[in-house]
């Protein structure tokens, strides 16, 4: 009975470190830990008993954190594949709407060049005329 009364004792000092540990810095662990040897000689193999208990508790926290998230990770993932073929697609459009223009342009430039060539043999016309008319009296 001795033994369970010590048992009991440490239990909560057990979870009392436990908690010390998840919540301080690790620089202040180590004497934290060596508390644990202070105590009674079984204290260690009770510490490590409850210190499984808490890891076991928080794998399953993760594993049940993790099974909630999973569906929503699965459809991101879905919705990230949907987003890659539509911007490939759209990738595709903007390359086929760029080669259009550049096309277009082609012809546009074309087009005003001979539009230049136009206007310039134009003004030359307008300039030998106004000559001409200026040479008509002498003739």
């Amino acid at each position: 009975m001795a033994e369970s009364g010590e048992g009991l004792g440490t239990v909560p000092e057990h979870e009392r470190i436990l908690q010390e540990i998840q919540s301080t810095d690790t620089a202040c662990v180590g004497p934290t830990l060596r508390s644990v040897y202070d105590d009674q000689p079984n204290a260690h193999k009770k510490f490590m008993e409850k210190l499984d208990a808490c890891i076991r508790n928080h794998d399953k926290e993760i594993e049940k954190m993790c099974n909630f998230h999973h569906q929503g990770f699965v459809d991101a993932i879905t919705e990230l594949l949907k987003v890659r073929t539509d911007a490939e697609k759209l990738k595709v459009q903007v390359t086929d709407t760029n080669r259009r223009f550049q096309d277009a342009g082609k012809e546009v430039i074309v087009q005003t060049e001979d539009i230049i060539r136009c206007r310039i043999q134009q003004r030359n016309i307008t300039t030998v005329v106004e000559k001409l008319q200026l040479c008509l009296p002498a003739v």
